[in-house]
C-alpha cells in the first residue's frame, strides 16, 4: 500500500508545482507587463487636423470638436463660416497678428486666449480672466492641447527693431501625437534650427520683416518637419517667392512635403 500512496504524493507534488510555475509566468490580474517584458504602448487617439488658411498669418484649425484661430484678424466677417473658438493663439503685437477689434467682435465667450506679455498689455482688462500669459519657453495645456511658446526675433541687425526676441511667441500645439509648429515673425533662428519631431511646420518669409526664402528653406532642412507650409509671405514692396522656397527644400531633401495653401484668397499670388 506503500508503494501506491508514495507516487500518488509525487504526482501531486509535481502538478501542484507545475501549477504554481505557470501561474507566475502568466499576465498578471492588473495587466501590468512583467519584468523585461517587451509590451508596445497602446495606439495614440488620432483626430485629423483640418487647416484653413484665412489670410497672410491668420489661420484655423480645427481638431475634432477643438477648434483654434491662430493670429485672428480681419473682423468678425471673415470668420463667418468658421466655428466659434475654443482656443486663440496670438503670436505678437503688430496689426498682422493682434486686432483687439477682430476679438471683441468675435464670439469668445468659451474661449482660452495665449498670448505673450507684451500683447496681454494691449489687450482689454475685460479679457484677463480668458488669458493665459505665455513668455518664450512656457507651456500651457488647454483642451488636450499643450502649446509650448518658442522665442520669434530677428538675427540681421537692419530687421532687429522690427521684432526683439522676448516679445513674441512662435508655437508649438501637441495635439495627440502629432506637433504643429507656427513660427510667427522670425528669421532662421537657433531655437527654429533645433527643434524636434516637427510634424507640420508653417513657416514665415517676408523681407524686410522676418527672413528670405533662402534662410527659411536653410532653418528647414535643418529641423526636418514631415510637411511644411509656407505662410506670411507678403512683404513691401515683393511678395516672397513659394515656388523657389519649395524647390530649394525639395533640393535639399525630397522627403519634406511643400505644401501650398492659399492664404491670400483675395490677391493674385
Amino acid at each position: 500500500m506503500k508503494n501506491v500512496i508514495i507516487p500518488i504524493i509525487v504526482i501531486c507534488t509535481l502538478f501542484i508545482t507545475g501549477c504554481k510555475e505557470k501561474s507566475k509566468t502568466g499576465p498578471n490580474l492588473n495587466s501590468e507587463p512583467q519584468y523585461g517584458e517587451q509590451v508596445p504602448p497602446p495606439p495614440e487617439p488620432q483626430s485629423e487636423i483640418k487647416i484653413i488658411p484665412v489670410e497672410h498669418a491668420t489661420t484655423v484649425l480645427e481638431w475634432g470638436d477643438v477648434t483654434i484661430y491662430v493670429d485672428p484678424v480681419g473682423g468678425a466677417e471673415v470668420f463667418k463660416n468658421q466655428r466659434q473658438p475654443d482656443l486663440i493663439l496670438i503670436t505678437d503685437v503688430h496689426g498682422d497678428h493682434l486686432n483687439v477689434e477682430t476679438l471683441e467682435e468675435l464670439n469668445t465667450s468659451n474661449a482660452k486666449i495665449m498670448v505673450p506679455q507684451a500683447v496681454a498689455d494691449k489687450i482689454p482688462s475685460k479679457f484677463t480672466p480668458q488669458l493665459d500669459v505665455l513668455n518664450n519657453g512656457d507651456s500651457k495645456e488647454r483642451f488636450g492641447i499643450t502649446v509650448e511658446a518658442i522665442p520669434m526675433y530677428n538675427l540681421r541687425e537692419e530687421a532687429k527693431a522690427f521684432h526683439e526676441k522676448g516679445r513674441g511667441n512662435g508655437y508649438i500645439l501637441n495635439l495627440d501625437s502629432q506637433r504643429l509648429y507656427f513660427s510667427g515673425d522670425t528669421e532662421d533662428i537657433p531655437e527654429m534650427r533645433s527643434l524636434k519631431k516637427i510634424d507640420k511646420a508653417f513657416i514665415c518669409m517676408n523681407l524686410p520683416y522676418t527672413m528670405t526664402e533662402e534662410s527659411a528653406a536653410d532653418a528647414v532642412l535643418e529641423f526636418k518637419p514631415q510637411e511644411v507650409y509656407p505662410y506670411h509671405y507678403r512683404g513691401r514692396p515683393d511678395v516672397s517667392d513659394v515656388n523657389k522656397f519649395k524647390e530649394l527644400v525639395n533640393k535639399g531633401n525630397p522627403e519634406i512635403s511643400v505644401i501650398q495653401l492659399d492664404w491670400y484668397p483675395n490677391d493674385d499670388f
